[in-house]
């Protein structure tokens, strides 16, 4: 036992000095500081003369002898760790919340709002590519799609997530409209930025689709013809209902396993819920909850049902990418950060 409160004192007092240390260099606040200073001051106190904290032993009636004390002191220590990983926790989901914030705000500002200005009036129908580094794709996604559909004046938009390829410039040069995100933040963030500018810019329809060519623009009137028609609400393109190029056996089976978890979870049937080809209701988009910087496909989806928006899938093509690399992490990675995105909106 001695050789224990010894440890323990030994471990404190570095403790405190690296706290010291920290705050010199203005790495932690005073409060956290005057925080670390009580921790270590109780711990060595107790290491050194276990007998002061008789009092309190005695209040809770924990006598000395098998071992009690020591439990006591255990769960003080759980206790007062809990309550620190809770500061820490509430303190992270702050900051984490206020980048979120300003990422956002910073790339609705650094939109083309002069160009957007001179836009046509009547029926809008906005077009959202949320892009990384797809200099080489985004071009050949812009020329092709259309000015004019169903009566609808269609803006392509592209929210270049943190680029360094010139992807802005690009989609500039090709006749969309931009928002640049300071910082990569993923495709999720980049999302809602395109979202709120949309709905800014009077849109009835908006409609995402992948900035690497791999969805194709000729499709858009399959996509937009449900809500058109007043049969939906939100329209999930699928590629199990039309057609794919190859891809991995593994993310083929997590296309059909995700499918069967977000039919599970809804009670609805939804063959594709990964696929990024999505067009949905101007008022329906401004009553969704989206909080996911990335992997955000099954959000949307989830949330849309969540608000008993009708929701109808329509068959798409999904082309293998033509050039660039897929920004995608590797397959079981991917799987598991799906799935709980899919798990968190569900238990929303």
């Amino acid at each position: 036992m001695p050789a224990l409160r010894a440890l323990g004192a030994a471990a404190a007092l570095v403790y405190l000095l690296v706290a010291f240390r920290r705050y010199d260099r203005r790495q932690i606040s005073r409060l956290n500081l005057i925080i670390s200073f009580a921790l270590a001051l109780a711990i060595i106190a107790l290491a050194i003369t276990p007998g002061s904290f008789n009092p309190l032993f005695d209040t809770f009636n924990f006598k000395a002898g098998n071992d009690r004390r020591l439990v006591f002191v255990l769960m003080i220590a759980v206790l007062a760790l809990f309550g620190l990983l809770q500061r820490v926790q509430a303190s992270a989901d702050a900051n984490e919340r206020s980048i979120r914030l300003l990422v956002e705000a910073l790339g609705q500002e650094r939109f083309d709002w002069e160009r957007a200005a001179a836009l046509p009036e009547g029926p809008r129908l906005v077009t959202v590519s949320p892009a990384f580094n797809e200099a080489e794709n985004v071009a050949h996604v812009i020329d092709q799609i259309p000015k004019e559909l169903s009566g609808y004046h269609v803006i392509p938009l592209v929210v270049s997530d943190g680029s360094d390829d010139g992807t802005a410039e690009v989609a500039r040069a090709a006749g969309a409209f931009v928002a640049e995100l300071p910082i990569r933040r993923g495709g999720g963030l980049a999302l809602r930025v395109g979202y709120d500018i949309a709905l800014r810019l009077g849109a009835d329809i908006v409609v995402t689709l992948d900035a690497d060519g791999q969805h194709l623009p000729s499709e858009l009137a399959t996509m937009i013809g449900p809500i058109v028609s007043g049969d939906a609400d939100y329209v999930n393109g699928s590629r199990l209902l039309g057609e794919f190029e190859k891809e991995s056996t593994l993310r083929h089976l997590g296309v059909h396993f995700f499918s069967r978890m977000v039919t599970v979870l809804t009670g609805r049937r939804i063959t594709d819920p990964s696929s990024g080809y999505r067009a949905a209701r101007a008022d329906l988009l401004k009553r969704l909850v989206l909080e996911q910087d990335q992997f955000w496909t099954s959000e949307i989806l989830i949330e849309a049902l969540r608000h008993r928006a009708k929701v109808r899938e329509v068959p798409i093509t999904i082309l293998a990418r033509k050039g660039g690399k897929s920004k995608k992490p590797k397959n079981l990675k991917y799987g598991w950060y799906f799935s709980k995105v899919i798990i968190q909106t569900w238990l929303r």
